[in-house]
């Protein structure tokens, strides 16, 4: 890493070298440095103030809500009036009486800093149960049963398998292939499937 009075030195040797009648090129090769790296170098600026010249560089952005603007936006949501709607609703609320605190975006990103981007209304948060399991410690004591869709050699043509598992053995106990999916069909394969492995 090359020093900010090194790269001072540089520019100024090369300067006095151009005064003498010496070409740039020839100087540049001497110090170990090219004619572009000696250009941006003279036109970086005073190094005496330390600024991160990377491109992407942390900054922070100048539209940034301040504490009090976030304070502002947990403190709207809520109050009675807002605390069962969402930002998509309170936002267009408040711009409909011309106050204008943050974006949609904003105000969502705040309440998930806050933990409180969780489900927001009067009515409860839905809830997907887990599927029930079972668990088989002998043959034929828990079966399943699905129906599998078999495309045809015509496009838009389907046949549909129906299998039946036993879940201990993972053996095939039943299956058959219809045209067609039916409650009707599930029942008979079932029934005929039963006498045979109900020992």
């Amino acid at each position: 890493m090359i020093s900010i009075q090194e790269k001072e030195k540089a520019v100024f040797l090369i300067k006095e070298a151009l005064k003498a009648g010496a070409r740039q090129n020839k100087a540049c090769t001497l110090l170990g440095i090219t004619e572009r790296t000696l250009q941006r170098w003279k036109g970086t600026p005073d190094k005496s103030i330390k600024k991160d010249q990377r491109q992407y560089c942390e900054r922070r952005p100048a539209n940034k809500l301040l504490p009090e603007e976030k304070q502002e936006i947990i403190k709207i949501c809520n109050s009675e009036k807002y605390m069962n709607l969402p930002p998509s609703q309170i936002v267009p609320a408040l711009a409909d009486r011309g106050v204008f605190i943050a974006s949609e975006s904003s105000f969502y990103r705040v309440l998930h800093e806050n933990g409180q981007q969780q489900h927001r209304g009067k009515s409860k948060a839905c809830r997907q149960n887990k599927p029930k399991g079972f668990t088989a410690t002998w043959p034929n004591q828990v079966w399943t049963w699905d129906i599998t869709y078999l495309p045809a050699s015509i496009k838009g043509i389907f046949y549909y398998l129906y299998m039946i598992t036993d879940i201990y053995s993972r053996k095939v106990v039943a299956w058959e292939v219809h045209d067609k999916q039916s409650d009707d069909l599930a029942s008979q394969i079932m029934k005929r499937a039963y006498p045979y492995n109900a020992t």
